[in-house]
């Protein structure tokens, strides 16, 4: 079984993210890959310094869903691919 965070959780840990960012005056690149049904979807968190932590929601039951928040020293590969491509989507626009 996967740990879960809620919705609570996740946003007080960003919020929490953000702050330490600001502390050393460097601004957080908050991404939302993908939009969350009940919660808040596929998010990058970067920023200089710091580690990247990824955020995804996963199905529980129809009525919620929970998030997992892994920390990793680099962004991995592949997300680096969807940040690009998610970046080339806008552009195009």
């Amino acid at each position: 079984m996967k740990r879960g965070y809620d919705c609570t959780a996740v946003r007080k840990f960003i919020d929490y993210y953000r702050n330490e960012c600001w502390k050393v005056d460097k601004e957080p690149d908050i991404i939302t890959l993908q939009e969350g049904t009940l919660g808040y979807g596929t998010m990058v968190l970067k920023c200089d310094g710091f580690k990247t932590v990824i955020i995804k929601e996963f199905y529980v039951n129809h009525w919620s869903s929970l998030h997992t928040i892994r920390c990793y020293n680099k962004t991995p590969k592949r997300y680096l691919m969807l940040i690009e491509r998610k970046e080339n989507e806008y552009g195009d626009e």
